[in-house]
């Protein structure tokens, strides 16, 4: 069955990049000397290692460890992917005539552009219809496997806010960064007594990363149980007496 899934490199303290870099970079080479790269490659420092992503991006080298086998099974997994518009527009020259993604990709944009095929099997197609037609095309387009949302991470908080993504895995990497682009935050929109429920269905240990992958059940009420409402356990010595 397919399944919405998205994957992010996140800090300890929650950060996937350093601050927003408010200056209108043109290019790549523009966006590394910004604010954003320095934490953004200490927290993918795991993936740009690993032999499977540096060949799916046409590099030699790296290391076949555990995370190369993350990396290799992530991209196995997805059948289309949803991004945002600035993760494209960064990504564009960089990626190339051969994209690293091999399937379609369906950017959620207010522009419109005709559809960009490239080799490889990549064609990316500028939806304006808003987030829930992007996904809705992409499962057309995933052939049963899975619709990944590729980022960046403003789009991430998207998706589990209208209730749409089925699984979540969080690479937290052991650095403070101590600001930046936060992963989560007030916009989830959730009210005092609202959450949204994960349940662990995997971890993974490695020297340089912790790989969490959690199921997203639903967006429910938080109801004080018996100790949040009286301040005591049920069962205590203190309640028994």
């Amino acid at each position: 069955m397919t399944k919405v899934t998205a994957q992010m490199s996140v800090s300890l303290d929650g950060f996937y990049t350093g601050p927003r870099d408010t200056r209108d970079n043109q290019d790549m080479s523009g966006w590394m000397r910004g604010p954003e790269a320095p934490g953004f490659f200490r927290v993918t420092r795991w993936a740009v290692d690993a032999m499977a992503w540096r060949e799916r991006q046409g590099f030699a080298g790296g290391e076949q460890s555990i995370d190369s086998k993350i990396v290799e099974e992530t991209f196995a997994a997805a059948g289309a992917y949803v991004m945002g518009r600035r993760m494209f527009d960064a990504g564009e020259v960089p990626w190339g005539e051969e994209p690293p993604f091999r399937a379609p990709v369906f950017v959620v944009t207010h522009r419109a552009r005709e559809v960009l095929e490239r080799q490889g099997g990549t064609s990316f197609t500028f939806v304006t219809e808003g987030l829930e037609r992007a996904v809705e095309l992409a499962r057309d387009a995933a052939g049963g496997k899975d619709v990944a949302v590729a980022g960046g991470g403003e789009l991430v908080r998207q998706v589990l806010a209208a209730g749409l993504l089925d699984q979540l895995e969080l690479h937290i990497a052991p650095v403070l960064l101590g600001d930046g682009q936060r992963l989560f935050g007030p916009g989830l929109g959730l009210g005092a007594d609202d959450g949204i429920e994960l349940v662990p269905a995997r971890v993974v240990d490695a020297p340089g990363v912790t790989h969490i992958r959690y199921t997203v059940t639903r967006r429910a009420k938080l109801v004080l149980d018996d100790r949040g409402a009286s301040g005591a356990l049920v069962g205590s010595a203190e309640t028994e007496r």
